[in-house]
């Protein structure tokens, strides 16, 4: 704000000179040229130290008989000035819009800003969906679960009390002794049974965490796990499900097989295996040579599974899985795994480190 000019009211009668006050200040509003000048000459009329403000101040002092009259005239002049500054604002900032306008017109035939490009989804949220898709496609509902777990539900529900040696193989990140990462998307087998009763037919995608890091492993990882209860389920169900999955996934031609395996909530448990298919499962490439996907077998491993332990429904028995009348199987997949296979990625750690060269590769997914 500019400095106030310093009163020039007369030292004699504070009423004296209003009139012409007046005329030289409505003049002068007049004739200012843009809104800064009129807030100068608010400042010089109307400001604190201004001569009008001076003569209001000074009423006090008059004899009693002269405080109405003089307080009336120099109100008068002060409404009369602030509705001329008042109009006058309103016509200079019409004014000043209007040349704006003109001279900030913008050129309609220049050339636009270069579109961005769109976003996608990731890969592996691509390949998490392709898979659910699948399996939703089967009957299996799609479920999810925390991913900060209790030691109950990620191992000792699972058939691992403290001292079994599969616990050595998660390389568990605890916040206590009970409170950890989950390792897998396994816990979510009981906690599922435990909110509904059999049947049940369910799918759980989700992160899990585990100390590992290398160019097949990393700290942070995605898997899939499905489990299924009821009567009269076999080992060729769970054979016939994941035949359906490898094709819709790998090719309608493929073929899998089961490998003798262990995991300590299944039993029996197996490997799973697709047929190789760059080679289609010969073993060798076309022009000769051993096809190093499969490493010569024809096979390429793609999941663990295998029939739920009986001991694992032990903790929802209360809940009707009675092993005697129900039966289940269990299959768990890394989607890492999965989409290295179908797209030939070579590392791992090529899904996390944000490389657009490597990213804008996949964009052929949903648009995010």
């Amino acid at each position: 704000m500019p400095d106030e000019p310093a009163s020039t009211a007369p030292t004699g009668d504070p009423g004296a000179g209003l009139a012409e006050l007046r005329r030289e200040a409505e003049a002068a509003i007049s004739s200012a040229g843009s809104s800064g000048e009129l807030e100068e000459l608010r400042v010089r009329y109307l400001g604190r130290r201004a001569e009008l403000t001076g003569t209001l101040r000074a009423i006090g002092t008059l004899p009693p008989d002269r405080r109405g009259p003089v307080g009336k005239r120099a109100n008068a002049v002060r409404q009369a000035l602030e509705a001329l500054l008042a109009e006058r604002s309103s016509a200079l900032e019409g004014a000043e819009l209007d040349a704006r306008l003109r001279e900030d017109r913008i050129d309609v035939t220049l050339a636009g800003d270069p579109p961005r490009p769109a976003g996608r989804l990731h890969l592996i949220t691509q390949t998490r969906r392709e898979i659910e898709d699948v399996f939703v496609g089967l009957g299996f509902a799609v479920v999810e679960g925390p991913e900060v777990e209790l030691d109950h539900y990620n191992f000792t529900a699972l058939n691992m009390p403290p001292d079994h040696p599969a616990r050595l193989m998660q390389d568990t990140f605890y916040f206590t002794g009970e409170a950890l990462l989950r390792t897998h998307t396994s816990p979510m087998q009981v906690r599922s049974m435990e909110a509904q009763a059999p049947p049940i037919y369910v799918i759980v995608p989700g992160k899990t965490y585990r100390r590992d890091s290398d160019a097949t492993h990393t700290p942070m990882f995605h898997q899939v796990e499905g489990l299924a209860v009821d009567e009269d389920i076999t080992l060729a169900d769970l054979r016939g499900v994941l035949l359906e999955f490898a094709r819709a996934i790998f090719g309608g031609e493929r073929e899998i097989r089961l490998r003798a395996s262990y995991f300590p909530f299944t039993e029996p448990s197996v490997e799973v295996d697709v047929s190789c298919f760059r080679c289609n499962g010969t073993g060798s490439l076309p022009g000769g040579g051993r096809d190093s996907l499969c490493k010569g077998s024809g096979w390429i491993e793609i999941l663990g599974a295998g029939m739920v332990d009986p001991n694992v429904y032990g903790f929802v028995s209360d809940r009707g899985y009675d092993p005697e009348r129900v039966q289940g199987f269990a299959f768990g997949m890394g989607i890492e795994r999965i989409a290295m296979l179908r797209h030939g990625v070579p590392d791992l750690r090529l899904f996390f480190e944000g490389d657009a060269r490597f990213l804008e590769q996949f964009g052929a997914g949903e648009r995010s």
